[in-house]
């Protein structure tokens, strides 16, 4: 198995950051879009375990939007093979300075990559 095909992780860092572009702006139709369209996607939050895509839109519906711009402090993101992929990366809000973590499980589908496990939660500094 090739760690890091060039490819496949030009691939997966662009639809990471393509994601955050999402979150920032708050572009709920995006945000959908990343996530796995099934009711075995899971994400775990600061204050939320959300399992299945229905619970995810809902909480993005619902979430607060007043301090959502942040800035990427660090990130990795890994490959394995062709078709599986993790991204990590810590962040700090640009209003309220405060800073988090997110970790993501992507996978090559059919309909392109997926989200299928996400955790995000608060650094304690």
């Amino acid at each position: 198995m090739e760690i890091n095909h060039p490819e496949t992780l030009a691939e997966v860092t662009a639809a990471f950051l393509a994601y955050e572009k999402a979150l920032v702006t708050n572009d709920l139709a995006a945000l959908d879009g990343f996530f796995w369209e099934s009711g075995f996607v899971l994400r775990y939050g600061v204050g939320e375990e959300l399992y299945g895509i229905e619970a995810i839109r809902a909480f993005r519906s619902d979430r607060p939007t007043g301090d959502l711009d942040r800035d990427l402090v660090r990130q990795v993101v890994t490959t394995f093979g062709r078709d599986f992929a993790t991204a990590n990366a810590q962040y700090r809000r640009r209003r309220s300075g405060a800073e988090g973590r997110v970790s993501q499980t992507w996978v090559r589908l059919p309909e392109g990559w997926r989200i299928v496990a996400a955790h995000v939660s608060a650094a304690k500094r």
